[in-house]
């Protein structure tokens, strides 16, 4: 399973203060191009070994494409979300696991038992490697058995946002008692990751407003908090002068189509101003299903002017953004709120909506607006578009707040003094 074997020969206690650290990060599904997790397992692996540590990947499927030198510990799920029949998919050797099996009873009966299970394989995995490791550093698992593993190796753990969130603007936009049972029933292990969130104790958390919602809806103490903006790839995410910008061209991203990422606002927006720009076209960088935005798009009659890209590779989704007039992101919040920052770093001009992360993002380089208000993202894109003096400055002003401010290697930078003061508490608590 795994590629190389880090240098077991120095035990903890003995490494300098400032040697190279054995990391391993942890995260229970990495898909290497759709939502946020998988980028950031790669980006800040990279990182990591670029300032001289070693690292390795522990990730359920799908698995994550990572840099060469960088090993991969597979801890396979079940994977029951790619399977035809999730309730026909179990073997009688998952009754000998625990792990699987409550995978398996979560999943057929509408919870999200992955991150769980995820945790228990995890922690088998360390037991059965003693000593492998300086720090284990958990991207958004949060699950029970950290609380185990820590006992024996220090950890650290990024939360990139409450999922509590995603909960209540789910139920929110939620009629049917039967639908809201069901997303309640699915968001069982939000109550896990609090309890486990509460007594970590080292937790990276990428802007201020997701520390202000994890110390609200889980409880977490503001001193286990150690806040950095994610980093940006800009050598991929960087302005094409041999680009053209298409004036009439608006991009959005929504890699999920749920109500957090506030699609139905932009369209609400688009439909307002539609008619005094004929030629004005949206892009989503995501795929469309049955429901509320496809409702809302067919009711506003713009089927012909807004375009769905689905699987995207990131080259392709730096492309769009360059030559984009105008990107919007109308989450009602973001953790951190990546593709703003992505646009900001092509020289794209960015109109954010004030929800979480996205005005620490923008800062005084974009356009904010409230969030969930069609009629004030109407207004502001309306400006934009017959101001390209306006647009010229936004884009460069993005440009340089991005440069300055969302690089990986300061991210891995500030992650490597977070492990060092888990470390030392480790070491603490254990003597």
């Amino acid at each position: 399973m795994l590629k190389h074997l880090p240098d077991q020969s120095a035990p903890q206690a003995l490494r300098p203060h400032d040697a190279p650290l054995r990391i391993l990060l942890a995260s229970y599904r990495s898909h290497p191009h759709v939502g946020g997790q998988g980028v950031y397992v790669r980006h800040l692996s990279k990182a990591l070994i670029s300032l001289g540590h070693r690292v390795d990947v522990a990730s359920g499927p799908p698995y994550p494409d990572l840099d060469p030198g960088i090993g991969l510990v597979k801890l396979p799920s079940l994977d029951l979300f790619s399977a035809d029949n999730a309730l026909a998919a179990i073997r009688s050797k998952h009754f000998a696991s625990w792990s699987d099996l409550s995978e398996w009873l979560a999943h057929n009966s509408g919870a999200f038992g992955e991150p769980y299970a995820f945790g228990r394989r995890l922690h088998r995995f360390i037991r059965l490697n003693p000593g492998r490791y300086d720090v284990v550093h958990d991207n958004q698992t949060l699950a029970q058995a950290l609380l185990q593993i820590r006992k024996t190796v220090p950890v650290v753990a990024t939360l990139h946002h409450p999922i509590s969130i995603d909960l209540r603007l789910a139920l929110q936009s939620e009629n049917r008692w039967w639908m809201r049972a069901l997303i309640r029933r699915w968001h069982r292990f939000i109550g896990m990751q609090a309890r486990v969130a509460r007594r970590l104790g080292h937790i990276l958390t990428v802007s201020e407003a997701s520390k202000t919602a994890a110390m609200r809806d889980f409880g977490v103490p503001a001193q286990a908090f150690h806040v950095v903006p994610n980093g940006v790839d800009q050598r991929i995410f960087r302005p094409r002068p041999d680009v053209t910008r298409d004036q009439n061209l608006i991009v959005t991203t929504a890699s999920a189509d749920t109500p957090l990422k506030g699609l139905p606002v932009l369209i609400a927006a688009f439909a307002k101003i539609a008619d005094a720009f004929p030629d004005l076209r949206l892009e989503v960088i995501g795929r469309l299903r049955q429901g509320p935005t496809s409702e809302a798009i067919a009711a506003a009659g713009l089927q012909q002017r807004i375009r769905f890209r689905g699987g995207l590779e990131q080259n392709a989704i730096a492309g769009l953004f360059c030559r984009a007039a105008i990107m919007v992101s109308p989450s009602l919040f973001e953790g951190f709120g990546l593709p703003a920052a992505e646009a900001m770093a092509c020289g794209t001009p960015v109109i954010v909506s004030d929800g979480g992360a996205l005005p620490e993002v923008a800062g005084d380089a974009g356009v904010i607006t409230p969030k969930g208000d069609a009629e004030a993202l109407a207004r502001a894109m309306t400006r934009l578009l017959q101001d390209p003096a306006e647009r010229a400055r936004l884009g460069e002003a993005g440009l340089a707040r991005a440069q300055a401010r969302f690089s990986w290697r300061r991210h891995a930078e500030q992650a490597v003094q977070l492990y060092r003061q888990a470390i030392r508490a480790h070491g603490h608590a254990h003597h």
